[in-house]
């Protein structure tokens, strides 16, 4: 399986405190079946994301492991005026690796009104925005019909492993279960951020799936879609429902 969603690189932003938890973390994702992370700190008002010090952090991190797990760096990229404005010029500096896939992350507070334009801009530059986690926003809890129209539009959505499991309360399984039955989920992943509580780990989620909608599905959202994004490539299965 792959995780495109990790806060697993130690005492960059509010994930991995040290390098104990982080690599208790990495142990945690490879006896769970993961073999490939991408590291997404956070971009945003709070932490700066310095790519070219986040790789070699990234580095370290191989190093300790040995071999045991890849990585790919990628970020968490808080949707805001002055994110926008940076990702337009430098994509490569927030994309996954070398990939034109961008994680966007909406504020729980406020969803720009110029948002289409937003995803429209970066489409123009070949990318494609995936939208973290749009079940546990309280804005979107009201209104997924919204996730489905930029869905329709060729964003993807990337859903949190552990709402579908319940971790995030019902309010977030319940907008889970509805965005894998309207066909709007392409990606489960961790977002996981310590070793104790949001940890990684997508087989839960996956049995889950995999009871209601099928094998097929299932390994799409946890291997052969994220697997495609880290690589660069079309995802294989657009169809959750």
């Amino acid at each position: 399986m792959v995780d495109i969603h990790c806060h697993i690189l130690p005492e960059v932003d509010d994930g991995a405190k040290s390098w104990e938890i982080a690599l208790e973390m990495c142990r945690l994702a490879r006896q769970d079946g993961i073999d490939h992370i991408v590291a997404t700190p956070h971009a945003n008002e709070h932490y700066a994301y310095e790519r070219d010090q986040l790789m070699i952090k990234l580095e370290e991190l191989e190093r300790r492991t040995a071999g045991s797990i890849t990585f790919s760096l990628g970020c968490d990229f808080h949707l805001s005026y002055d994110n926008l404005e940076a990702v337009l010029s430098h994509p490569e500096r927030y994309t996954i690796g070398n990939s034109k896939y961008l994680l966007v992350e909406f504020s729980d507070y406020a969803i720009p009104l110029q948002i289409n334009e937003f995803f429209a801009r970066l489409f123009a530059l070949g990318l494609t925005p995936v939208l973290t986690h749009p079940e546990r926003n309280p804005i979107l809890q009201q209104d997924l019909r919204r996730v489905l129209e930029w869905a329709e539009e060729g964003c993807l959505v990337q859903v949190t492993a552990s709402s579908v499991t319940g971790f995030w309360g019902e309010a977030a399984r319940r907008c889970s279960q509805w965005l894998l039955e309207h066909g709007a989920v392409h990606v489960l992943a961790s977002d996981a951020h310590d070793d104790k509580y949001r940890v990684p780990v997508l087989s839960a989620a996956h049995a889950a799936v995999a009871k209601v909608f099928g094998l097929d599905v299932a390994r799409a959202l946890v291997d052969d879609n994220p697997r495609a994004i880290v690589n660069g490539h079309p995802i294989p299965f657009l169809s959750g429902g």
